[in-house]
């Protein structure tokens, strides 16, 4: 079954077990006159649309590229899941304004053993299909599943919290009902600010993961040639499509032949492993000099003063035209790039000075 297939299947799903509680609980929240119970019903409601969401943004997140979008529509799932966020947000800001007319004109609600045996019910339902919606958007790297499921197993608090509140109203004749279900709205805005931050930060783009990032970092030094790798940049485009580019360090007796090969090889294997479309620059390492590593290690000790440079690469010696190159990566925390980026250059020029020194700074990506 492809991807695309599964997620549907998994939202239907439930979109079918929440209309099954919503019916329930509405009826429960209707006769017993239950504030909390009625809120707990909405809040399946809302989970129904989400999955609706789901669906329909996954329908056209699938789209094939086109000429304006030559990435394809991957990011719609998480814009989708945005829209879950937005969804239980409205929910959870509706269900406040009644809890607190419930507080200021408490009634008890009337409960019965049968109604309380239908909510402790739904607490269960709702357990396993969150667990089951959550694992399910895990494997298949979905956002918008994986938002459905928090959700689903977050409901399982409000819905423990409801089934506490009706029993004590039950046995105590006690109402809570309006503090239960202003507690319950308050949870599920928070929620629902977490879904939004979470899948906001997702379209603006994030760092990449350290994890995955190294993992692909080490199947690129496979290869003998490979003296480092560096600048690693990744572009997500939805779950499924990632385009990066990434800079190897190599001799500089290699050939332009055997340069093509290597990259092709490379490029190759990490699509198969990783799904990664990568393409590849070169730095070339001296070959065969006596004092360019002598040169290196001055300047490495030189860049080791300053905290916020977190490495030094590309680094090349032009005999011909007397320049040393390099890149300085610097930490975001850095303010005052510029600044260093003369200090060093200036102390190099003092040193070596019959070369030109060019510095090209880069941000920790």
């Amino acid at each position: 079954m492809s991807r695309q297939k599964e997620v549907i299947k998994v939202s239907i799903i439930g979109i079918v077990v929440n209309l099954f509680l919503v019916g329930f609980k509405a009826f429960v929240g209707l006769v017993s006159g239950s504030i909390s119970i009625i809120s707990d019903a909405l809040n399946n409601l809302s989970d129904a649309v989400s999955s609706i969401v789901t669906i329909v943004g996954m329908i056209f997140a699938s789209k094939k590229p086109d000429k304006k979008h030559p990435y394809g529509y991957g990011k719609l799932e998480h814009v989708s899941a945005l829209v879950i966020g937005v969804i239980i947000f409205g929910t959870g800001f509706s269900l406040i304004m009644e809890s607190l007319n419930k507080i200021r004109q408490p009634e008890v609600a009337d409960f019965n053993i049968l109604m309380l045996f239908i909510i402790a019910v739904g607490v269960v339902a709702k357990l396993f299909l969150g667990l089951f919606v959550k694992k399910k958007g895990e494997k298949l790297k979905s956002g918008s599943l994986i938002a459905s499921g928090k959700d689903a197993l977050f409901d399982v608090l409000i819905s423990t919290s409801t089934l506490v509140g009706a029993l004590i109203t039950y046995f105590f004749g006690v109402t809570i009902d309006g503090w239960i279900g202003l507690v319950i709205s308050i949870l599920i805005i928070k929620t629902s600010v977490g879904i939004v931050s979470e899948n906001m930060s997702l379209i603006i783009g994030e760092r990449i993961d350290s994890e995955f990032s190294n993992k692909i970092k080490k199947a690129v030094m496979e290869n003998k040639e490979v003296l480092g790798a560096y600048d690693l940049v990744l572009h997500q485009y939805g779950p499924e499509k990632i385009i990066g580019s990434i800079h190897i360090e190599v001799s500089d007796d290699l050939t332009a032949r055997e340069i093509h090969i290597l990259t092709r090889e490379i490029t190759e294997r990490i699509y198969k492993k990783f799904g990664a479309v990568l393409t590849i620059g070169i730095y070339a390492t001296n070959t065969g000099e006596t004092d360019y590593a002598r040169i290196k290690t001055y300047i490495k000790q030189l860049v080791g003063k300053y905290k916020n440079v977190s490495q030094l690469h590309g680094y090349y010696i032009d005999r011909k035209k007397k320049i040393i190159s390099f890149d300085l990566v610097f930490s975001f925390e850095e303010k005052n790039v510029e600044k260093i980026v003369s200090e060093i250059t200036e102390k190099i020029n003092k040193k070596y000075p019959e070369y030109n020194v060019n510095i090209i700074p880069d941000a920790d990506y």
